[in-house]
């Protein structure tokens, strides 16, 4: 096997070096890396030092040789799940200094606002961060370039899969150099929606159709009430406007497809009308529009097994939800460090691959299997069904229960805890008080009154 070329940072081979380290040749017929890696966005990169830090030989691949390159479309957000991952990868003094914003949040209900704030005397809440990808994506990806054990190979666009015995074995790839083979014992899938390695190994999976279309636009000081970033549930369309580093705002509308094409007529004055309509609408006229309005008009969940014979997937690419949600980028963190967990000894020889892929697999699963459900069902931008107008509702009322839908929005509790009896009584009860409240007096009270 040929030495990997530079990866663009100044050192060939990447960090550790060369033959003396195991990487980039086959010293006696070893696999010069234990895992590829597909994709250096951020479950790539993360996945990449969660594993090298593990004591596993990685080779990150990245199609785009710009090492400064980014994803445009996406919420920017960063949901508190994922919290403890991006603080093993060391990156929240980092992100912190560039001026990431803590990603609180107030939600627009037909019933009020939702505001989750902290209980009296209690803990603050769970919070991560909006920061753009303009920012993190470089940021995540030279810390892989730098960390020990990861050689970041720019340029380098997977083409097909090396397999044996039915079992994947390896990569080839196009580079600047030409077409080169890279073997290792796992191949990681995290090259998004469209991933090229789950499609060449024929991962299974399901697609479900989104019924609302999304366009985004990013503002300079533009100013959010309490400084929060702000969701429009309007039953069934959407929007939502996140600040995040250096004073810009990425605000979003997300209607259903009977607008489509009032927006495809004039993009630009539906959009501005759109947000402007808004209930408490940010003030987007006196606001710099720093970018185009950008964005897509069919944008299907995808759900993918995330394992095959010598295949994991992670990110987007074993599981893309609704971009109205924001998880994406929590949960592309979140899915790196449940492989990494999982199968690092394996990886390296010390274990059965196999069954540390079944491990990573149940607990994907078991995570995000029921979010994503309600996701799908919620994408048919249908009107709230009677348990979400429930607890929409009585979160809108009630502080203990905006707290709670807090914890289920930033992803940290699933459908089972969110919707748990205990919950579901407390929002009926506090709907009950509610409407006793608001009831006019009887007609006898109300004539003695007067």
């Amino acid at each position: 096997m040929t030495r990997p070329e530079s990866a663009g940072h100044g050192r060939e081979n990447g960090p550790g070096g060369g033959p003396e380290h195991g990487h980039g040749d086959d010293r006696e017929g070893a696999l010069a890396y234990d895992v590829v890696v597909s994709g250096a966005s951020l479950a790539g990169s993360a996945a990449a030092i969660l594993l090298a830090r593990r004591g596993v030989r990685v080779a990150l691949l990245e199609r785009r040789s710009d090492p400064e390159a980014y994803k445009v479309l996406c919420t920017h957000s960063i949901t508190a799940n994922a919290y403890p991952v991006l603080d093993e990868l060391g990156l929240v003094p980092a992100i912190e200094k560039a001026g990431a914003v803590r990603n609180e949040a107030r939600w627009y209900t037909r019933w009020g606002w939702i505001e989750p704030r902290a209980a009296p005397g209690g803990p603050e809440l769970p919070y991560a961060y909006n920061i753009r990808r303009s920012t993190l994506d470089p940021m995540i990806r030279s810390l892989a370039g730098r960390t020990p054990g990861v050689d970041l190979l720019l340029g380098h666009q997977v083409t097909g899969l090396v397999r044996e015995a039915g079992r994947t074995v390896g990569v080839r790839a196009s580079t600047p150099r030409g077409e080169r083979e890279i073997r290792a014992r796992l191949v990681v899938g995290a090259d998004g929606k469209d991933s090229a390695v789950a499609k060449l190994a024929r991962v299974p999976g399901r697609e479900y159709q989104n019924g609302r279309f999304g366009y985004f636009a990013h503002f300079r000081d533009l100013p959010l009430r309490g400084g929060l970033g702000h969701t429009w549930f309007l039953d069934p369309d959407m929007a939502y406007a996140f600040p995040n580093e250096d004073g810009v705002t990425v605000i979003a509308v997300l209607p259903g497809k009977k607008w489509l094409p009032a927006f495809r007529e004039d993009l630009e004055g539906s959009f501005l009308a759109f947000v402007r309509a808004l209930p408490e609408a940010p003030p987007i006229d006196s606001a710099e529009r720093t970018t185009k309005i950008t964005g897509t008009v069919n944008y299907p969940l995808h759900s993918r097994r995330p394992t095959a014979p010598g295949v994991a997937l992670v990110g987007d690419a074993a599981l893309t939800g609704d971009p109205l949600w924001g998880v994406g980028c929590g949960w592309a963190l979140e899915s790196a460090g449940w492989l990494a967990e999982a199968i690092a000894p394996a990886a390296t020889g010390r274990g059965d691959l196999d069954q540390s892929l079944t491990a990573y697999e149940r607990r994907h699963r078991r995570a995000l299997r029921g979010h994503q459900y309600l996701a799908a069902d919620f994408a048919k931008a249908r009107p709230f069904n009677p348990v979400e107008r429930l607890m929409f509702s009585a979160a809108a009322r009630d502080a203990s229960l905006a707290r709670h839908m807090h914890l289920f929005g930033s992803r940290l509790i699933g459908p089972l805890r969110f919707l748990n009896p205990v919950a579901v009584a407390k929002a009926a009860a506090v709907n009950i008080r509610h409407r006793r409240a608001a009831a006019p007096p009887p007609a006898h009270l109300s004539r003695t009154r007067s």
